[in-house]
């Protein structure tokens, strides 16, 4: 399909959308119409709308539907969800009791990649009204958060997605505190992603979808569908993840779309030839987090070079799909689901997969895309890739479609033990998590314990989310030390046990340690000044045979060592009673069992 014919086919769904709220409809539908519909999708409302919309879909089906705030914003605005349900189940504790299956959705997690909420809406009320999918609302609880990134939104601007072909004006990538919400899953920084774990611990949807747009190079495809597990987390569950994702795909195909189960960035930044490679996510995003709990999570990625009602329409036909999915196999789901988390609870002592990569098995594959050329920049003096829209052309590129593990770790037979020092932020953190921990009320003397200590800790040159990420080196140990009063010990055996892993093992590239939350123990704080080395080194030599012919041996061997007068002072110094024994010391702790 041409650029030219995907225009027309927006405009067409933009004269549609407007009908839907006018033409026959009720004073109720035209009351739930969006500033979007209204412009011909030409256009998107202010955060004002959503606080609007959200209060008059539950007067208008006060039986269906319901407003929540579940969340204040850092600039003071209510986080809301539309809760909607022909079921009878409109609070997470009468889904559970139930057994009704959720779909929780977001939009606008990047404010300016603003789709969903236009589409979401658009969605919500044709099926509360009955117009689309008349019955499937009596069989699943539908919990839709039109904008996740509320201060984000308003920062409002005509040029905040210069990739981007429309609305005219649009939200802001990132939070009013200058975080990004999709990069904030493990570390949950911002009280927005804390409000939004909160909710998902008490709605725990089967299916959580985060609906994006993305950048990149121009091509026919109009949107990109990637849902875990397939590639990572619980085996058991990726065979019913890809039916899932093949069950979506198929229906937007026919709908005419051109979906993607690939996330369509060039291995080769700019250079199509270069072609594709799968990934998984890890768990800073949402669909790499969600997965952990055991669950679906399925990222939407509109394409931005895709006018705004095509990729409304696009993202509504998805949801509208998403909704029969949840209505036919959300109970099927919710037993699959519950297997795995029984599963997790055994993982402990098992070998489990914490970080993926792509794998070297390659396909050549057949991608629409548009003829091009690369030439040389007169303004970058690179290579610069010029896309001709008018002229679709087949690319045979390369396609890398395995994921391997990268780090496995053997779980601890018990769990992790969190120093009081710590326990009150990782306990907090534990809680939105919705991760079980118990508190220690007396002391443990010379408990068997694994410890970490860091060979080697490296920290990032440049702050990256507020922080400075650390990446470490070393192994677990056996030992046996103390667990003071008030620390914290965190079982693995619980359904979470993935993002428990996740969070605690220091190698892991989304734990608390990469992301810095330790980092303070990787710094030396006291030191041994050079003339009182010097001193001291002498006596070591004249009394211990040993460090005389460990130091001899060095200098013999080791010739960067023998020209550094620091390294060789320390030498003395890291065997001296003086030295700081808990510099490098990871301060969480792995246990057999619970102490």
């Amino acid at each position: 399909m041409g650029h030219r014919l995907i225009q027309l086919a927006g405009l067409a769904f933009a004269a549609l959308g407007a009908a839907t709220a006018t033409a026959a409809d009720t004073p109720k539908a035209a009351a739930l119409e969006t500033v979007a519909e209204r412009s011909g999708f030409r256009i998107t409302g202010r955060y004002g709308e959503v606080e609007r919309l959200c209060l008059a879909f539950a007067q208008a089906y006060p039986q269906a539907a319901r407003c929540t705030e579940f969340g204040r914003t850092p600039e003071g605005r209510p986080m809301l969800a539309l809760v909607m349900s022909k079921s009878g189940a409109l609070t997470p504790q009468d889904a559970r009791e139930r057994n009704i299956p959720v779909t929780l959705m977001q939009g606008g997690i990047h404010a300016g990649e603003i789709d969903g909420k236009d589409a979401g809406l658009l969605a919500a009320r044709e099926m509360l009204s009955g117009k689309l999918a008349p019955r499937a609302l009596e069989s699943f609880v539908f919990v839709f958060v039109p904008v996740f990134n509320a201060d984000g939104h308003e920062r409002f601007g005509r040029w905040n997605r210069p990739n981007q072909n429309g609305p005219e004006e649009m939200g802001w990538r990132v939070t009013s505190q200058n975080l990004n919400l999709n990069r904030d899953y493990t570390k949950a920084d911002a009280p927005e992603m804390q409000a939004m774990l909160r909710l998902l611990e008490a709605w725990d949807p089967v299916l959580y979808v985060d609906l994006h747009v993305t950048d990149g190079a121009e091509f026919e495809y109009d949107v990109a569908n990637l849902l875990e597990p397939i590639y990572m987390g619980d085996t058991e569950l990726r065979t019913a993840g890809r039916a899932a994702l093949d069950d979506l795909n198929q229906a937007l195909t026919a709908q005419g779309s051109l979906p993607l189960d690939f996330y369509p960035s060039f291995a080769d930044t700019d250079d199509p030839q270069s072609g594709f490679t799968v990934g998984a996510y890890s768990p800073r995003f949402s669909t790499g987090y969600w997965p952990l709990h055991n669950r679906f999570a399925l990222l939407v990625e509109t394409h931005s070079w895709k006018d705004y009602p095509t990729r409304v329409r696009t993202t509504h036909n998805t949801i509208v799909k998403l909704f029969e999915m949840t209505a036919q196999h959300g109970r099927e789901w919710r037993k699959l689901m519950r297997a795995a988390d029984e599963r997790a609870e055994r993982l402990a002592g098992q070998e489990v997969a914490l970080d993926f990569q792509a794998g070297p098995h390659t396909r050549t594959i057949d991608f629409r895309g548009y003829a091009y050329t690369r030439t040389p920049s007169e303004i970058s003096g690179v290579l610069v890739t010029r896309y001709d829209a008018t002229k679709p052309q087949i690319w045979r590129v390369p396609l890398r479609d395995t994921i391997i593990p990268k780090l496995t770790v053997r779980a601890p037979l018990g769990g992790y033990v969190v120093p009081p020092a710590y326990a009150a932020i990782i306990g907090e953190r534990l809680s939105v998590h919705g991760v079980r921990f118990q508190r220690l009320d007396k002391a443990v003397q010379g408990a068997a314990v694994e410890s970490f200590r860091a060979s080697s800790a490296t920290f990032a040159p440049a702050p990256f989310e507020g922080r400075t990420p650390a990446t470490l080196a070393g192994q677990w140990r056996e030992e046996r030390r103390d667990l003071p009063p008030g620390s914290l010990f965190v079982p693995v055996s619980q359904p979470g046990a993935r993002l428990v892993l996740t969070l605690f093992e220091p190698l892991a590239p989304d734990s608390f340690a990469a992301w810095g939350f330790f980092n303070a123990s990787f710094e030396a704080k006291e030191y041994m000044e050079p003339y009182v080395a010097e001193q001291v080194a002498k006596e070591m030599l004249a009394s211990d045979p040993a460090i005389a012919a460990e130091f001899a041996r060095r200098l013999a061997q080791e010739p960067e060592f023998a020209k550094n007068p620091a390294a060789r002072l320390e030498f003395f110094y890291r065997r001296h009673p003086s030295w700081d024994e808990r510099q490098n010391l990871y301060p969480v702790l792995r246990v057999k069992e619970k102490p």
